[in-house]
């Protein structure tokens, strides 16, 4: 699942993945879980401003659903638009 949506004057790219990582926490868990995937765009430019971010919940550990992670990866880009873009327009 990817959305796009317009804030600022940037353009934010977010996509959720089913988590796939691996490690002994990952065993024990039975039920899938979702990271997101943010990009980040000025508006109108096909080259995103940073490397794609993935964002799970607090603890490293992955939301568990992926509305959860579509909502988590929204907020966390308007906040790193918010305080490395926007701080002048305050």
């Amino acid at each position: 699942m990817t959305r796009s949506y317009d804030y600022e004057g940037y353009t934010l790219e977010v996509s959720v993945q089913s988590d796939f990582s691996i490690g002994a926490g990952r065993l024990a868990q039975t039920r899938p879980g979702y990271v997101a995937v943010v990009r980040i765009f000025q508006a109108g430019t096909p080259v995103a401003v940073f490397s794609p971010l993935r964002f799970g919940e607090a603890g490293g550990r992955p939301f568990s659903t992926e509305a959860d992670a579509l909502m988590g990866g929204l907020s966390a880009a308007r906040k790193i638009v918010d305080d490395l873009f926007c701080h002048d327009r305050r």
